[in-house]
């Protein structure tokens, strides 16, 4: 089973870091669904801005609290850059 660590941008133009093993359906959560993180249910729509898969969960939880530490502008040179 793969992890994602992804980076969405939401419609006040802030950053939510997050992780899961399934991208498609935690999009939709966030989006659509009271499943969603309370950061994100107040401020939809959101856009996926960047994604990295992992192999493990710890691996995926250790990336997403580095790039969470990380100031906006670290976490913009992700996606800008690619």
């Amino acid at each position: 089973m793969s992890y994602f660590v992804y980076i969405l941008e939401c419609a006040d133009r802030s950053l939510y870091v997050g992780c899961t093993n399934n991208l498609n359906r935690r999009i939709k959560q966030h989006n659509n669904s009271k499943w969603g993180a309370h950061y994100t249910k107040i401020r939809r729509p959101v856009v996926l801005k960047y994604q990295e898969r992992l192999d493990t969960l710890k691996e995926a939880r250790q990336r997403e609290a580095e790039i969470k530490g990380w100031r906006r502008e670290k976490k913009l040179t992700l996606f800008h850059l690619r």
